[in-house]
């Protein structure tokens, strides 16, 4: 039986808690019904795209054979899409296709156009705003109403107002019989009578008449706005309710223990916001290792719960997520793995923590080409054998980035013989350089970093700088002194600077509460848990529940994990895109800076 705790925090701290390129204008289907056509937006790839319209990448590359290069900001891509929807066995592709806004249509527009009622275009795409209805945007159209929604006709009582000049011997008294209207009503309408009634005068009278007028139920092009600056409105919440699932009783110890720290740092940062003065009602479940007893557990959930934590398997999450999109809750997806990110692309309630290298690939590129624009930059292909740390999918959009900006690079494969020779005879005298192995692996890291090292104090005039990747911080012990001498640069999605007061002091602060040091992991899972706690608590209390819609206010300094939270498209959930840039200087500081 699932077990679940309510922690009104009294246990650690005063805390009980009890069991129980060109532009083009042209709307999907001015050409082919089987596409539709999207204008590619800063920091996009084919991968974002394929997920974003839950399509196979390859079936945009038939499409469009150039974007296996790359893609341009401003290029516009026909995307492949299902016409027909199926009577049996519905799938959720079938359900949905989609539209790109043409410069001046309207919401209500669009969904005459479609014939279906604004409100359910709204709710297909949560994301929806005045500001993000926008021409070259993309939205989710429903093929599958879930009210009839074809035009109809109806008899309607509507009140219209005629001319009537008023004849010889005619009353107040005798107009009020004849139109059915009372005195006041014409005088509001006629001040002129209050001087008195005269033949001849020209009179406004209301009358009320029926009209056959054809509609689509559900239109209100008013109420529809109404609906979509209401998403945008936001109110402070007193008392933040959240519900946290965990497996913490699990076979693997390891991952039980990975999991019970990140409860400890949702703890932390509870007590935090109560220092705040923020009351916080956190609800703690054990949803076990499979499927069943996370089943068990959603039916404990409080029903006005604001936010759910949680969930390890890709079962697990499923259940969770279709449970919040339901009731209207907002999850969490916290860990790294495994990635769901198809998942949030289609549910409008889900944030995403971690998000896959992939997605961040062009943001990462664009880093390093304004970071090293005016660099003479070097690639190392080392050919390593371990193809789960290659980064050549990377380094060939970072090359496509320094193309598209006329940055000049060389290209260097690795000799074990020859390497500080090959190495010393391209470096630039007149510029910095900075070298970028093809492969993020210790392996890589420990070929490339001695000679650079010994060249760099054989000739200190020479300028070398190292970019690497998020995996180097498992190896920061081993190789710190190396990442300061070659002002090593990092770009990742998280980062703790040990050396940094806020990373000691909350180190300590765990040591003391929980009697022990963190694991060693990366990302350190109590930090992991404290910033997720806190950066959720601070966004539901200050902005309301329809934080999400204004989650750019979301003032927060994270201590490890940053958070950049942007909607996939229109209609799916949120993903983490944070970066930063580490850089190890050479008068051994170390500095973070966001993207």
């Amino acid at each position: 039986m699932a077990k679940g705790w309510i922690v009104a925090i009294s246990l650690f701290f005063g805390v009980a808690y009890a069991a129980s390129a060109q532009s083009v204008e042209v709307s999907f289907n001015a050409r082919d019904g089987n596409i539709f056509y999207h204008t590619v937006e800063q920091g996009q790839n084919v991968y974002r795209l394929a997920i974003m319209y839950n399509v196979a990448e390859e079936d945009i590359y038939r499409l469009n054979p150039n974007s296996r290069q790359f893609i341009r900001i401003g290029e516009v891509l026909r995307i492949p899409q299902k016409t027909t929807v199926a009577s049996t066995e519905t799938t959720f592709d079938d359900m949905y296709r989609f539209h790109t806004i043409q410069p001046g249509e309207t919401l209500f527009g669009v969904s005459r156009m479609y014939k279906i009622s604004q409100e359910e275009l709204a709710n297909a795409n949560m994301g929806l705003t005045p500001q993000t209805f926008a021409a070259g945007r993309t939205i989710r159209i429903p093929t599958i109403q879930s009210t009839v929604a074809l035009p109809v006709t109806e008899i309607r009582k509507v009140t219209k107002e005629i001319d009537y000049t008023v004849q010889r011997r005619e009353t107040m008294f005798n107009l009020t019989r004849r139109f059915n209207v009372t005195s006041n009503q014409l005088i509001q309408l006629n001040p002129d009578l209050k001087r008195g009634l005269r033949a001849g005068m020209v009179l406004k009278i209301p009358v009320e008449t029926e009209e056959i007028v054809t509609v689509i139920p559900g239109s209100s092009e008013l109420d529809i706005n109404t609906l979509l600056a209401f998403r945008s409105s936001f109110q402070r919440v007193d008392e933040v309710k959240i519900a946290l699932l965990l497996p913490f009783i699990t076979s693997d110890r390891r991952i039980s223990g990975f999991r019970f720290e990140f409860y400890e740092g949702i703890l932390l940062a509870v007590e935090s916001m109560r220092n705040a003065g923020v009351t916080v009602d956190l609800s703690v479940f054990d949803i076990g290792e499979g499927a069943q007893t996370t089943r068990s557990v959603l039916h404990e959930i409080p029903f006005n719960t604001h936010l759910i934590i949680g969930g390890i398997t890709n079962e697990q999450i499923e259940l969770i997520a279709d449970f919040a999109s339901k009731n209207k809750i907002k999850y969490v997806v916290p860990f790294p793995e495994p990635s769901n990110i198809r998942l949030t692309s289609t549910n409008a309630n889900i944030f995403q923590v971690y998000a896959p290298s992939q997605y961040l690939q062009t943001y990462a590129a664009a880093m390093g080409t304004s970071l090293f624009a005016n660099y003479h930059i070097i690639f190392v292909n080392t050919n390593d054998p371990n193809q789960r740390e290659d980064k050549t999918p990377f380094v060939n959009v970072f090359k496509a980035d320094l193309t598209q900006r006329n940055i000049s690079f060389q290209n260097l494969t690795y000799n074990e013989n020859t390497f500080p020779d090959d190495i010393n005879a391209i470096l630039s005298p007149s510029k910095p350089n900075v070298i970028v192995p093809m492969s993020s692996s210790i392996e890589t890291l420990n070929k490339i970093r001695g000679p650079l090292r010994v060249l760099l104090e054989s000739q200190p005039t020479k300028q070398i700088s190292l970019f690497g990747y998020p995996e180097w911080q498992q190896h920061i012990d081993l190789c710190l002194d190396d990442f300061y001498a070659l002002n090593a640069h990092i770009y990742t999605p998280f980062f703790a600077n040990s050396l940094s007061l806020d990373v000691q002091q909350f180190t300590a602060k765990y040591r003391y509460w929980f009697n022990k040091n963190m694991i060693q992991a990366y990302p350190r899972y109590a930090m992991l848990g404290y910033d997720i706690g806190r950066y959720f608590m601070v966004a539901i209390h200050t902005l309301g529940s329809n934080f999400e819609n204004n989650i750019r206010q979301v003032n927060y300094e994270s201590m490890q994990y940053g958070f950049n939270f942007e909607r996939i498209s229109n209609w799916g959930g949120f993903i983490n895109t944070n970066l930063y840039m580490v850089r190890f200087n050479r008068d051994y500081t170390i500095t973070r800076a966001k993207r």
